[in-house]
C-alpha cells in the first residue's frame, strides 16, 4: 500500500467531517500489518484517518500529550490501535512528514 496525502482537504467518516491534523506523506505498510487487518476485517483507512485526526484515544495521556507536542513541532507521530488477538498496531508519521508506516508493535 503506498499513496501520497494533502492535509488541506477536509475528510468526511461516517458522516462526520474531521480535519487532518498533518500531512502523511507516503503510505507505506508491513505485510504483517496488512494480513492483521485484514484478519481482523479492518481497513488501513481507517486508522489512518484516527491518526491524522487525532484519535489518540486508546493511548495513555502522556502519549496523547507527546503526539500533540509532535504535531507542533514537527516530531514524529506515532499512534497505536487494539487489534484481535491482543496485536497492537502501530502508524508512525516521520517527523518530516515525508512517509506514514503501518506496522505491528511486533514488528517494531
Amino acid at each position: 500500500m503506498e499513496s501520497n496525502s494533502k492535509p488541506e482537504a477536509p475528510i468526511v467518516a461516517g458522516g462526520v467531517i474531521a480535519k487532518p491534523m498533518f500531512p502523511l506523506g507516503a503510505i507505506v505498510a508491513t505485510p504483517g500489518a496488512l494480513a492483521a487487518l485484514e484478519e481482523a476485517g479492518g481497513s488501513p483507512e481507517f486508522y489512518l484517518l484516527r491518526h491524522v485526526t487525532g484519535d489518540w484515544s486508546e493511548m495513555t495521556s502522556d502519549d496523547i500529550n507527546e503526539n500533540l507536542e509532535s504535531v507542533r513541532n514537527n516530531f514524529r507521530i506515532v499512534s497505536s490501535y487494539a487489534l484481535k488477538d491482543e496485536k497492537r498496531l502501530l502508524i508512525i508519521t516521520e517527523h518530516d512528514r515525508s512517509v506514514t508506516t503501518l506496522l505491528l508493535l511486533s514488528e517494531y
